[in-house]
């Protein structure tokens, strides 16, 4: 048992496994920093996976930690953090979730942690992370997902 989560666009067809940090704290944290860096986000073709994986393997280091492969292959039902839909490197959707929400890990120190752990050639100054953070892009209108109704009980 892990602290699991799959990464999944909606498409559902390719996704990564994460055995740990796979709460949303860490998770959010890990597409931010792929925003900073101004990588093309999954959904537009396999560089922006490739470029996910780069950073999480990385921050993790060893071999036992992550992975990727067809969305149907993965364990996304996990008994932990369930799957994370996402979009334009933000968290859209989730799935096979129904627990409390991980949030113990400050966004700036976990940025600061990734980042660290980058090649140097690659990594952003304080300021571009703290910067980064109070920038926010909001998502192409088409690519919004509509609010859910509110449930009325009568």
């Amino acid at each position: 048992m892990g602290n699991r989560a799959v990464i999944a666009t909606g498409k559902k067809d390719i996704g990564i496994y994460l055995h740990w940090n796979g709460g949303r704290d860490s998770v959010a944290a890990f597409l931010k920093y792929c925003e900073l860096r101004e990588f093309r986000p999954p959904e537009e073709d396999g560089y922006g996976w490739a470029r996910l994986c780069q950073v999480i393997g990385n921050f993790f280091g060893g071999d036992l930690s992550l992975g990727i492969d067809a969305f149907e292959k993965l364990d996304y039902d996990n008994g932990d953090n369930g799957t994370y839909i996402i979009e334009n490197w933000r968290i859209v959707g989730r799935e096979f979730f129904s627990r409390r929400e991980q949030d113990g890990y400050d966004l700036l120190e976990m940025l600061k942690d990734i980042n660290g752990k980058q090649p140097v050639k690659d990594q952003l100054s304080e300021d571009e992370l703290k910067s980064g953070i109070n920038a926010v892009k909001p998502l192409p209108k088409k690519r919004r997902m509509p609010m859910p109704s509110p449930v009325l009980s009568v």
